[in-house]
């Protein structure tokens, strides 16, 4: 109501200034023309003349009515250099922060609930910088006053940040104008005043904050470096600490531009997603998959049958495809790509410095212009009575524990509840183990909207893991049976197991490589800038220990940021773009997500409507029997531009690159409509999915009269 209230106010006031001609007021050749008898009452009644016109000129402001600059020549051929400039400074200024203060009020909240996720990099670069950006824009003239007073208003700048830096900035043009105005006879034109030449200063004077900025930067810079010796000359442009995504992908890069690039690994190449992730996991869950189709072999219209396998070659099978996919990410590939391949502990000595220790005890050193730290990310193991003592799994351990199995562990605990530990927990108990599954949250995958983990629970539940959310692990109890003890709060329950397997997440690997001692901030992850550069501008960290996302493929991304600014950073520099980052689930059905959730939008107040479609009404996932799922996407209001999409079905991963391309590249739901998907496909349900919002968005209006149209056409 009182936002109606004040709108209604400015257009009331808006539409008594144009329908009264008042702006013939506010001319030049009016106030020359009035000069005279304005002065003339003013020598009689100073005080009331000053005060009238202040708060003119503050209501004009406020209402963002133009007319600012005469307002201000007038201040000085009424009050002179010094008094003018003074009263001009505190009208303009209380007017711009009232204006700043209505739009604020009036437009703010609408703004950013439609565009928040696009204006977040805005915003964060306000609250960091609003001050150097606001003087920037109130030294230079040509930017329009009212348009930056409401502008602002839109941001989260605070007021009083606002008034002082405004205040501040037009001071400078505020002397020019009074200054004019004190000579206002001679004034044929505003032109006069904002001669080229005066606007072109002004835009110099713009620049200062952000050439202040620049110099405050080298001097930081020269303040970290202080106490480090820099190499005359160096061995290396890049050296790069790990072999995993993001460290592959940083020498690959750095190698391919000509660049001599070292890259550091102590384990194995290929990181974690070769060796203990991505590669693995995926190789289980289809032998899982194929041994769970067997048994449920009559959805197919054939007999069902309980799969007969062995486990150890279930194994084999997985050691064989990370034998296959191992030559891309060897030591002789790389090599041959023109990357130096050093196997060894690397720790940083200084910035430019980089000491590698093999396993032969053999030390080297290297001197690089930059460094990048892609060390990736180990399990965490929760602080457990007994864990230790009766023996566990993480994602690292479990292949090779396996791989020593000719059976697979009749009873499994896994403890999370997280995307590591739906999977496995699903694709073991497809294997024939007996699974629970341990949560302390009260649902599973806690970054999904609760539909999704629903549908994620429902579908371990029909590969036969017991689930158990809001539980929580007190300990574990040894012995030759050995059981872990959980409660949900009032009651405690003992689950017997043979194997523990602990996924409740993954956490940075931050120590050992000499960050501590070169003062680099650490967090969860290493702390880093926007361009993904540490404390030390030519020290970077991409991947997961970078974070903020856990993903191979977020890794790759990331290390094309760190390695080319790295390498070029003193030419140019890119910021790390997360505006469109995709993740998939790999349970069955699979679970893959872009964008926003429908809880994230509540959160951020983000205005959406949302469009559903099951896959129990598609053509080929009937005759696939594979109808659990569904694809929902968020748009704005009335829009069809993509704010977020998640698909739960088979081949989700698959059908999410549609939408992830449309995102980035702009494309709505209108564009993904009028695309020839071939049929019968699975990607034909993101098709049908943009068709539900076009039904609901159709032009009644228009085609009620079309209908008209054709009822004339029939006679």
């Amino acid at each position: 109501m009182k936002r109606l209230a004040l709108a209604a106010l400015f257009a009331l006031a808006l539409i008594a200034w144009f329908q009264l001609g008042l702006g013939q007021y506010l001319t030049l050749e009016s106030l020359k023309a009035q000069q005279a008898g304005i002065a003339a009452f003013q020598a009689e009644n100073p005080l009331l003349v000053i005060s009238v016109y202040f708060l003119i000129y503050v209501a004009l402001t406020a209402l963002s009515i133009p007319g600012a600059a005469i307002m201000t020549l007038a201040g000085g051929a009424l009050f002179g250099l010094v008094t003018g400039t003074l009263i001009v400074s505190f009208a303009s200024t209380i007017g711009a922060t009232l204006a700043f203060l209505s739009s604020r009020f009036l437009l703010r909240d609408a703004v950013q609930s439609r565009l928040g996720a696009r204006l977040k990099a805005i915003n964060e670069g306000v609250e960091r910088d609003g001050a150097f950006y606001l003087f920037s824009l109130r030294l230079v003239p040509v930017f329009p006053f009212f348009v930056v007073n409401l502008v602002m208003g839109l941001t989260p700048i605070r007021t009083w940040t606002f008034y002082w830096v405004s205040q501040l900035g037009m001071l400078l043009g505020t002397v020019v104008y009074v200054n004019a105005g004190t000579q206002l006879a001679a004034i044929e034109s505003l032109s006069d005043i904002a001669s080229p030449a005066l606007l072109g200063s002004f835009a110099a004077l713009g620049l200062l904050p952000w050439v202040a900025k620049w110099i405050m930067a080298v001097l930081r810079r020269r303040r970290v470096y202080a106490r480090w010796t820099r190499p005359r000359r160096f061995d290396r442009n890049l050296v790069v600490i790990g072999a995993g995504a993001a460290g592959l992908v940083s020498s690959l890069i750095g190698a391919t531009v000509r660049a001599r690039v070292t890259l550091v690994e102590q384990h194995k190449m290929g990181g974690d997603c070769l060796n203990f992730g991505c590669v693995p996991s995926k190789a289980l869950i289809k032998s899982a998959r194929i041994a769970d189709q067997i048994r449920h072999a009559d959805r197919y219209g054939l007999e069902s049958a309980e799969p007969q396998f062995r486990f150890a070659a279930v194994m084999r099978r997985v050691r064989e495809i990370i034998a296959a996919i191992e030559p891309n990410d060897s030591v002789e590939r790389y090599t041959g790509l023109g990357v130096d391949v050093a196997q060894g502990h690397a720790r940083i000595v200084d910035p430019w410095t980089v000491e590698i220790t093999g396993a032969d005890g053999s030390v080297q050193r290297l001197t690089t212009r930059s460094i990048i730290i892609a060390a990736g990310a180990a399990p965490v193991v929760p602080d457990l009575p007994g864990l230790a003592e009766a023996g566990y799994l993480t994602s690292d351990t479990l292949w090779d524990a396996f791989s020593a199995l000719d059976e697979l562990p009749r009873r499994i605990a896994v403890l999370g509840g997280g995307p590591i530990g739906c999977e496995l927990s699903q694709a073991l108990a497809r294997l024939g183990a007996e699974v629970t599954q341990i949560e302390q949250a009260p649902r599973l995958l806690g970054r999904e909207d609760e539909d999704v983990a629903e549908a994620a629970r429902a579908a371990l539940e029909r590969s036969g893991v017991t689930v158990l959310t809001g539980h929580t692990a007190l300990r574990v109890e040894g012995g030759a049976d050995k059981r872990l003890v959980v409660s949900d709060g009032q009651d405690e329950r003992a689950i017997g197991f043979d194997a523990l397997l602990v996924a409740v997440g993954r956490k940075a690997r931050l120590s050992g490589y000499g960050l501590e001692e070169l003062g680099i901030e650490t967090e969860r992850t290493v702390v880093t800038d926007e361009y993904l550069a540490t404390l030390y501008p030519n020290i970077y960290a991409a991947g997961d220990v970078a974070g903020p996302y856990q993903f191979t493929h977020t890794a790759s991304h990331q290390a094309w940021f760190a390695s080319v600014n790295a390498l070029f950073g003193q030419v140019w520099r890119f910021k790390a773009d997360y505006r469109v980052i995709p993740w998939t689930t790999f349970t069955d059905p699979e679970i893959a997500r872009v964008g926003l959730s429908e809880t994230e939008a509540r959160e951020q107040g983000v205005a959406h409507e949302v469009t559903v479609f099951p896959l129990k009404e598609l053509d080929r996932a009937l005759t696939e029997s594979a109808t659990h799922g569904f694809v929902k996407i968020l748009t704005p209001p009335g829009k069809d531009r993509i704010l977020g999409a998640t698909i739960v079905g088979d081949h989700a991963g698959d059908l999410l690159a549609e939408f992830v391309l449309a995102m980035k590249h702009g494309l709505g739901l209108n564009k993904i409509l009028g695309t020839i998907h071939p049929y019968p496909t699975m990607i034909e349900a993101n098709k049908f999915a943009a068709g539900v919002w076009k039904k609901r968005h159709a032009p009644e209006g228009l085609l009620r009269l079309v209908g008209r149209y054709h009822d004339w056409r029939r006679g």
